[in-house]
């Protein structure tokens, strides 16, 4: 059977499981806090959440304890704020001395009373909407950092601008990319250690080579940048660390081209003790390994945590999670530190659940392994050896056979939120498992390849794997965590109806806060993992709540709105409410707004089509749209309208759409000279020929 033929067998039901799982000129900045020494004690006090991850460690543990296991069933609203955008919110908001800082989709910064929720000012960065189809995972922003009487956020368009706290007026801006020929895009949130905003940037599958830069927050001028992978050989590398990881990477698969990955879209936390600042480094490019580096090699510093002085930018160390990554297993999920006993020694660690569904604990003071147990099912290894380098299962690098990866690209865990609390010793996760699989693909032959079947290619996409040559057979699951890093083994679970929810808080009150994919924000005991409080969002949950306190009262917020890689296709919930700041108090007696339902239009019919196009239509599919609409008339579409359910006057007249359509101000791709006339009229007959393939037949 030819792989052609086989994948035409096998698309259309592997399709049909995977979407069923599925302003004004420049001002002089007040020079008030938050700054270090503020950041520092507050971790005590925990009266503000001043930084991304409520203290430098990324700890997300308040140590505020109104809101308690005993009284938290009193929590009622004390007010919500419209955000206004119906694409994926994925920040975690920022509360300074009454202020709270979030920011929506297309990198919209709004300023809020934390108290009650009126707006002080908004910001928006005029992201050009035509960018869209450069962020692989939708037009989210995970924040911004507030330094010293400034705001920073990262555009989604690679750009660092730096705001007026009280006024949210432009005070400098900063172009971050280093190659405006590459698809870069910014989607984390900025941090700042000791005076340096730092920043990372996305775009590994279209083909970037990932890094760092660090700008002084008062004037914004560059301090450094590091790469996380090499470049050139032809050309001079930057340092000792590039010269050292290009001995890890074979030039005959000239992977400079894709640029190699590793991009620093999410972890970044800081020892200040130590002088050390932690980031996770992402996926290769492209995924297949083979593809990018043709003798093999660890490919430094692909998937890895890498130790840096923030003053600098210098390498100090770095351990490598997934060597030689061949499954999109980024390491850029929350860093948290902590100061842990093992052994009966107090050690100075790193906690991390990375996407390849191993929980590592690492020395942070020198980088050396300590431990790493799975948290969830693998396949691809059997554990770590003492050196800390993965048992690995040889058929996971198979070069002619579809793989069940276990975890698949979308991790055992992803980028939503992880906790720690010191009092329990436990840290809070969601884990999942989102089925695919995936198999080297024989035609990827150089960066740039587009053809038919290539998934996402035609919007520039550089995978080297084909996802579901063949069904996936695990099974879908999501699921909270409460995870022991000394014992290494699970504490407590619960089971959600779906994977992607979102990240947690734990808190000094015995409590830990999640947001569900099915639209719920959820308080469990830490210690038993007992239910004990819940309230609907209207909207599906992907990012992490927080906690604050204003003249003697604690607040949990949460900024609710679905969306992210997943949420583009697929949704847990039959609400599509607007991007919602939701906040709580005891005893809060404010009014939720109202919900919206998600409307879904009937299956469907009547397009005429040649049923011969069908297939051809299929790869078509494949490689422009369905990481969009998933497919059609099986999904009831995320953020993003299934075509199986519109009316059939956009697909009688899709051309109008792909073309320079009326849609590309909101983010759709032109797809003028990338696809055909011919093209559209065959991807119609695929979506029209799903439609009556999976009708009830009468």
């Amino acid at each position: 059977m030819t792989l052609m033929l086989a994948f035409r067998r096998a698309t259309m039901p592997s399709l049909l499981l995977l979407s069923s799982l599925f302003t004004a000129g420049p001002v002089m900045a007040d020079q008030a806090g938050p700054d270090e020494a503020s950041i520092l004690a507050n971790r005590d006090s925990g009266k503000d959440w001043p930084s991304h991850g409520f203290d430098y460690a990324g700890t997300r543990f308040s140590p505020l304890t109104q809101i308690t296991s005993k009284n938290v069933d009193k929590l009622g609203l004390a007010w919500s704020y419209d955000l206004k955008s119906t694409r994926g919110i994925e920040a975690t908001p920022i509360v300074v001395d009454g202020t709270m800082y979030v920011t929506a989709s297309w990198s919209v910064v709004h300023a809020l009373d934390a108290k009650t929720g009126k707006q002080l000012w908004s910001y928006d960065p005029k992201v050009p909407r035509e960018k869209a189809y450069q962020a692989c995972c939708d037009v989210v922003n995970r924040g911004v950092a507030v330094y010293k009487g400034k705001v920073f956020v990262g555009s989604l368009d690679g750009r660092l601008v730096a705001l007026d706290a009280k006024s949210g007026k432009k005070v400098w801006e900063k172009d971050t990319i280093v190659d405006r020929s590459r698809p870069y895009t910014v989607t984390g949130a900025p941090r700042v250690f000791r005076g340096n905003v730092i920043i990372g940037n996305g775009g590994a599958e279209f083909g970037v080579r990932g890094y760092i830069t660090a700008y002084d927050a008062e004037t914004g001028k560059q301090k450094w940048r590091w790469f996380t992978v090499p470049g050139d050989p032809a050309k001079p590398y930057e340092n000792d660390a590039m010269a050292k990881a290009a001995k890890t990477w074979d030039p005959k698969g000239k992977y400079w081209e894709s640029g190699g990955g590793g991009t620093v879209w999410n972890s970044m936390v800081f020892d200040p003790e130590l002088n050390l600042m932690y980031i996770g480094t992402g996926n290769g490019t492209p995924w297949a390994h083979r593809k990018r580096s043709p003798a093999g090699g660890d490919n430094l510093y692909l998937a890895s945590i890498v130790a840096i002085n923030p003053e600098t930018g210098d390498y100090v160390w770095h351990y490598q999670e997934t060597p030689g990554d061949n499954w999109d297993y980024t390491s850029t999920q929350d860093l948290i530190l902590a100061d842990i006993k093992i052994d009966g020694k107090l050690r100075k660690v790193i906690m991390h659940a990375p996407k390849n569904g191993f929980f590592f604990v690492v020395d942070r003071t020198n980088g050396k392994f300590i431990s790493a147990q799975n948290f969830v099912d693998v396949n691809w290894a059997t554990g770590y050896d003492k050196d800390g380098r993965p048992i690995e299962i040889a058929e996971a690098r198979s070069e002619d056979k579809p793989f069940d990866a276990i975890p698949g690209p979308f991790g055992g865990h992803n980028w939503h939120s992880m906790s720690y609390s010191p009092k329990t010793g436990l840290a809070y996760f969601p884990a999942q498992n989102i089925p695919l699989n995936l198999m080297e693909d024989k035609n990827w032959k150089e960066h740039g390849s587009n053809k038919p079947g290539q998934p996402m290619s035609g919007i520039g996409w550089n995978t080297g794997m084909l996802i579901n040559a063949e069904t996936p057979s695990s099974k879908p699951f999501g699921r909270l965590l409460a995870w022991d890093p000394v014992k290494q083994q699970e504490r407590w679970r619960y089971e959600h109806v779906a994977p992607w929810n979102g990240g947690t808080l734990s808190t000094a009150g015995n409590l830990v806060f999640q947001g569900t994919a099915d639209a719920r924000l959820m308080a469990f005991d830490a210690g038993s993992g007992d239910v004990l409080w819940q309230s609907p969002m209207g909207t599906g949950v992907i990012a992490a709540p927080i906690s604050y306190q204003v003249d003697g009262e604690q607040y949990i917020t949460i900024a609710a709105g679905w969306g992210g890689v997943f949420g583009q296709t697929q949704r847990a919930s039959e609400t599509a409410t607007p991007g919602t700041v939701y906040t709580f108090k005891l005893n809060g007696k404010a009014k939720m707004p109202e919900f919206t339902q998600h409307q879904l239009g009937n299956l469907l019919t009547g397009v005429k089509y040649d049923p011969a196009l069908v297939e051809e239509g299929t790869y078509l599919y494949v490689s422009n749209c369905v990481f969009c609409h998933g497919v059609p008339g099986v999904d009831k579409g995320g953020n993003i309208p299934n075509l199986g359910y519109v009316d059939k006057s956009f697909i009688e007249n899709l051309d109008k759409f792909v073309f320079n359509g009326p849609f590309v101000s909101r983010g759709m791709p032109d797809f003028t000279g990338k696809l055909s006339a011919e093209d559209v009229e065959k991807i119609k007959a695929f979506i029209q020929g799903t439609a009556d393939a999976i009708r009830p037949k009468k």
